[in-house]
C-alpha cells in the first residue's frame, strides 16, 4: 500500500489544457496528486499528463480501462510510459483482464493499478438491473478480493463500502471518490460521505473535484480539505494505537489482580 501525505487528489475535471494548467499551477504546492480523467484526456490527449508532471505532482490517470485482456494490457503499458503513478482499470473487465493489466504494469516497474469496483453513481438497484447480485457492498468486496489476488495495488470504491473492505483487505490502497465536504451538494454521487468520514473509514486517498474547482478561492478550499484530512488521519491513527495497547494493558491489570494476596 502506497502512503501519500496528505492523502488528497484533486480531479482536473475541466475541458481544456489551459484550465488544467491554471489549477495545477495554483494547487501543486500543496496537493500531491492530480487526476486526469476521460473528459480532459479525450480533449487534450497525453500532454495533460505532462502538465501535471512538470509541476512535480503525481498523476492519477483515471481512464477506467475495460476491454479484452490484450487490449487492456496494451493500454496500461502505453499509459505507464507517460509517467502516471496511478491508472484505473474497471473490475467489470474480469479477472483475466485485471491479471493482464497487472503484468503489463509490472513490466515497467509501475504504475500502481487501482481497480474500480462500482461507480459512485451506482446503487443496489442499478447493479440488480445489470445482473449483479448482492448489492454494492458485496460487489465491492468481490472486486476487492479479486484485485488483491491478482496483485493490483488498490481499489476504487465509495466511502460507504470502506468499512467492510478495509477490515478484510488491510493491505490494499483504498481510493475514494464521491467525497463531499460538509455543506456542499452530492452532485451525481449517490454514496458520498465527508472527507473526514472517508478517512476515518479507512480511505488512503480521497479524490475531490467540483468542490475545489468551483470554489471562489481554490487554494483556501484545498487547504481546508487537507486540514480536515490530516485531522481525520491523526484521529484514525490514535484509535488504532488505542486498539493495539488496550488489550495488553487490560491483561496486565488482570494479572496484577491475580497476584494480590
Amino acid at each position: 500500500m502506497s502512503v501519500l501525505e496528505p492523502g488528497v487528489c484533486v480531479a482536473l475535471d475541466v475541458p481544456t489544457l489551459d484550465e488544467a494548467r491554471a489549477v495545477v499551477r495554483e494547487l501543486s504546492p500543496i496537493v500531491p496528486v492530480f487526476k486526469v480523467g476521460l473528459e480532459l484526456f479525450c480533449a487534450e490527449g497525453p500532454r495533460t499528463v505532462d502538465v501535471v508532471l512538470e509541476s512535480g505532482a503525481q498523476v492519477f490517470l483515471d481512464l477506467k480501462v475495460n476491454d479484452i485482456p490484450n487490449t487492456a494490457a496494451a493500454a496500461v503499458r502505453e499509459a505507464g510510459k507517460r509517467g502516471a503513478s496511478f491508472i484505473t482499470i474497471h473490475g467489470f473487465g474480469g479477472r483475466e483482464m485485471v491479471r493482464a493489466a497487472v503484468e503489463a504494469s509490472r513490466e515497467q516497474g509501475g504504475p500502481q493499478l487501482l481497480v474500480v469496483s462500482a461507480l459512485t453513481s451506482f446503487d443496489d438497484a442499478f447493479l440488480a438491473e445489470v445482473g449483479v447480485v448482492g448489492g454494492v457492498r458485496q460487489h465491492a468486496m468481490r472486486i476487492g478480493r479479486m484485485a488483491a489476488e491478482e496483485g493490483a495495488g488498490g481499489l476504487v470504491l465509495s466511502p460507504r463500502e470502506l468499512d467492510v473492505v478495509r477490515s478484510a483487505l488491510p493491505h490494499l490502497l483504498l481510493c475514494t471518490p464521491g467525497v463531499r465536504p460538509a455543506g456542499t451538494g452530492m452532485d451525481d454521487h449517490r454514496r458520498a460521505l465527508t472527507p473526514a468520514e472517508a478517512v476515518i473509514g479507512g480511505a488512503d486517498l480521497i479524490v475531490v473535484g467540483r468542490p475545489i474547482l468551483k470554489a471562489a478561492d481554490r487554494v483556501a478550499a484545498a487547504r481546508a480539505l487537507i486540514e480536515e484530512v490530516r485531522e481525520a488521519e491523526a484521529s484514525r491513527e490514535g484509535r488504532r494505537a488505542h486498539e493495539v495497547v488496550s488489550v495488553p494493558i487490560a491483561e496486565a491489570e488482570e494479572a496484577d489482580l491475580m497476584e494480590d494476596p
